[in-house]
């Protein structure tokens, strides 16, 4: 049973405002019949230290993707997740993390391609909760299992592969990386270890937004209006803009794919959750170095 919005002002201006939550908000409502709370982090021993009160984990590494194939769990497999959770297909979820909600993010969208109608982020994350000096604590919850149904997976409305990014060239791409990777200084984040691709760069054409631009300072997002000046003045984006985004394994692009999606509301926003570390070492793959997008090859049918 789905859950009452958060009627909080400060969300009313998004295109879709039921798909954040604001911290107070989810303290009144902890305990909700029908609301599950999930922390899914970059660092996946960080629940164990203190997490919301009643939330479960999702641990990107081994929950949400398959063990030996590159590619997300399938619908059995995430049937069976949401099962020992004790989530039922009609809970309202509210999700939130480390980073800024990175990996919440991607739970989120992943969520989606699964059809799971009530999904939410907590704006601000897990960052913000404690910061405001709300509770946590180390107990981990053990709800009783539920009979979530299998699901087919919907891999082309809000995904893309390779095959669809080059086709799409033309259109608007994205990249949400750092303007370091974007101009080939490196192939991972700053103070991250240089692995994952074998060269460095961005797709040619795709425009360099990094994801943290949409946030302000103390991890919520920023109000719409000054998104709209981030994507559409000085991306080059319109409101019915077809477009990919895209960064190095797919967690950043799912904040961006949230924020174009459910915050600005277009309608035609994939992830290339293959990213850099596909396209980066993909033979045969145009690539473009410095600070200029630099222009769209042909697009390939």
């Amino acid at each position: 049973m789905p859950v009452a919005h958060d009627p909080d002002p400060r969300l009313a201006a998004f295109a879709h405002p039921e798909r954040l939550v604001t911290t107070e908000w989810l303290a009144e409502h902890l305990g909700d019949e029908g609301l599950v709370v999930i922390e899914s982090d970059e660092d996946v021993l960080l629940y164990e230290t203190g997490h919301i009160p009643g939330a479960v984990k999702l641990d990107w590494h081994v929950d949400l993707n398959d063990p030996v194939r590159r590619d997300f769990v399938d619908g059995e497999q995430f049937a069976k997740l949401m099962s020992e959770r004790g989530i039922a297909r009609d809970d309202t979820l509210v999700i939130y993390g480390d980073r800024n909600n990175w990996w919440a993010a991607y739970a989120l969208w992943l969520a989606t391609l699964f059809g799971h109608e009530d999904v939410r982020l907590l704006d601000g994350g897990r960052d913000r909760w404690i910061a405001e000096g709300r509770r946590i604590t180390t107990e981990v919850p053990v709800p009783p299992p539920t009979e979530y149904p299998v699901v087919e997976r919907d891999d082309r409305t809000y995904r893309a592969f390779r095959d669809d990014v080059a086709a799409h060239f033309g259109s608007p791409l994205v990249d949400v990386r750092s303007p370091q990777e974007y101009s080939g200084e490196r192939t991972t984040a700053p103070d991250y270890p240089e692995e994952g691709a074998l060269r460095a760069g961005h797709i040619p054409s795709a425009r360099s937004v990094p994801w943290g631009k949409a946030v302000a300072e103390d991890g919520t997002f920023r109000p719409r209006a000054e998104l709209e000046a981030l994507y559409f003045d000085g991306a080059g984006l319109a409101p019915d803009s077809d477009v990919i985004a895209y960064c190095r394994i797919g967690e950043r692009s799912s904040h961006t794919w949230f924020t174009l999606t459910h915050l600005l509301g277009l309608e035609h926003v994939r992830n290339y959750d293959g990213s850099w570390t596909e396209w980066g070492s993909l033979v045969g793959a145009p690539v473009a170095l410095g600070e200029e997008p630099g222009d769209a090859p042909a697009p390939r049918a």
